[in-house]
């Protein structure tokens, strides 16, 4: 396919050809394996697994959620193929359900957009601290207001890359999903080769580390159940934003195939790879209670106690570097949301917001607008786990909505698919997507993330006062001739 037919294509879902269409395949896949970045998620939340329940957490929670993410992967990906435009989520939910599933979807998806990057940065700021001064309290005044200075200049620093142009982000992101496989691997070598055993039976032990035990990242409870599904939130929260592939649609060269290939392959390298890797960690740990008594200083407290200094120093750099790019990845993500649900008049200010810099081809009002609402979240809730909760439940909602419209729309008033299709199996997949992101949402709002409950509680009640008291009047939407079966509402 040529660039004239990926032009073809967009001029028939509605729009025109704005931002500059240069992303191959691989860059196409590489955004969303940088915003998953396993040295990321993986890593700075490694804690939230392990001081759950223990190594079954990593050994068997890891890939059985990642099986379910690639199950709405692979949901998403048909959809995608169909309508491979920068709004992604929000476009599908429109044009397969109406204006008024589109605009919430568009909200939902924008909101777990800035909140990952506010969890991505914090998130890279926590682990290189815990790492250059084992002592550091993020929970002190001083701490925090360190904190929010640090990831406020880091995320300035990535919207001025995103500002400049694809091409340039193109470089970064290319070069980041190549960083993280290499350092993934030096990280797995490294603990392998300095182990002195290896007791695979870590992997499946189950092991109560609420409470204290567990260095109080979770209440201390009796129920092993609930423990487990908590512990879920770490794969949860490492295997998502893979819906950024479909927002940079619009910048990828036969996206029709090029982007369903980058979700899906995104979440099954990045589930693989972070398995293994995390699974040796585990295994690496010279005592795996002291280390859970740790909390969030968990892997580094591993690391350093089984790597020599210099190697660890280097390892923790590396992993420094994935974190911030994959950091730079989701503004991009995010940015392209912005851009899109504003050219359709979705967000306050969308004259500006939609605008494309004609010397740089990018939106820099949409760049800097997810920046700056992203650090402003770090300011409301500083408390990292509460973060993560609040974009897992909002990325996961925007998720199951086009997924669940997608499964009763899928032959009825939805009949014209693209090029990469599942068949027979979309269905049963999208019934599996729908019940884990449902599962995943009623977890992601227990306590001591129950603040993550009101967060999207406010939200719903904000969304719906807004729709009808204002936006099903005054929003437009995708233009009306896409609308499948008429659908504008």
């Amino acid at each position: 396919m040529t660039d004239d037919d990926d032009a073809r294509t967009l001029r028939r879902l509605g729009y025109a050809q704005e931002l500059a269409r240069c992303l191959g395949g691989f860059s196409n896949f590489a955004i969303s394996l940088s915003i998953i970045c396993v040295l990321a998620g993986g890593l700075t939340s490694f804690h939230v697994g392990f001081c759950a329940v223990g190594g079954i957490a990593v050994g068997v929670g890891w890939p059985l959620m990642c099986l379910l993410s690639l199950a709405v992967a692979a949901t998403m990906g048909q959809i995608a193929s169909a309508f491979p435009t920068a709004g992604g989520l929000y476009h599908w939910a429109s044009v397969l359900g109406g204006r008024g599933w589109g605009w919430a979807t568009a909200w939902f998806n924008l909101a777990g957009l800035v909140t990952v990057l506010a969890a991505i940065n914090v998130g890279t700021f926590r682990f290189a601290a815990a790492a250059l001064d084992p002592s550091f309290d993020p929970a002190d005044p001083a701490g925090m207001r360190l904190q929010f200075l640090v990831v406020a200049l880091m995320t300035a620093s990535q919207a001025v890359v995103n500002h400049l142009g694809i091409r340039v982000t193109r470089v970064l992101t290319d070069f980041s999903g190549w960083w993280i496989l290499a350092v993934s691997a030096a990280l797995t070598a490294a603990l392998l080769a300095f182990v002195p055993t290896l007791d695979l039976t870590r992997l499946v032990t189950v092991t109560n580390y609420s409470g204290a035990a567990g260095g109080n990242v979770w209440p201390e409870t009796a129920s092993l159940p609930l423990l487990f599904a908590l512990g879920l939130l770490l794969p949860a929260y490492t295997v998502t934003g893979f819906d950024a592939s479909a927002h940079a649609a619009e910048e990828t060269v036969n996206a029709a195939e090029a982007v369903p290939r980058g979700i899906v392959r995104s979440v099954l390298v990045s589930g693989v790879v972070g398995w293994v890797m995390l699974s040796v960690v585990v295994l690496a740990m010279p005592d795996p209670d002291e280390a859970a008594a740790l909390g969030e200083k968990a892997f580094a407290h591993t690391l350093t106690a089984v790597v020599p200094g210099w190697l660890a120093t280097a390892l923790f750099a590396a992993a420094v570097v994935a974190q911030y790019l994959c950091g730079l990845a989701t503004v991009t993500s995010a940015s392209r949301m912005a851009f899109a649900f504003a050219r359709d008049g979705g967000l306050p200010f969308s004259a500006a917001v939609r605008r494309v810099s004609p010397r740089f081809r990018t939106p820099p009002v949409a760049v800097w607008g997810v920046a700056v609402a992203s650090v402003a979240f770090t300011a409301y809730t500083p408390v990292y786990t509460t973060i993560t909760a609040v974009c897992v439940i909002f990325l996961y909602v925007s998720y199951v909505v086009p997924t669940a419209i997608g499964l009763l729309a899928h032959g009825r008033w939805w009949t014209t698919f693209g090029p990469w299709t599942l068949g027979v199996w979309f269905r049963p997949l999208a019934v599996v997507s729908v019940a884990a992101c449902v599962g995943l949402i009623v977890v992601g709002v227990q306590p001591p993330n129950d603040q993550a409950a009101y967060v999207v509680l406010g939200m719903v009640a904000l969304l719906t006062a807004g729709w009808y008291g204002r936006a099903r009047r005054t929003f437009p939407g995708p233009p009306r001739g896409v609308l499948a079966g008429g659908r504008d509402e």
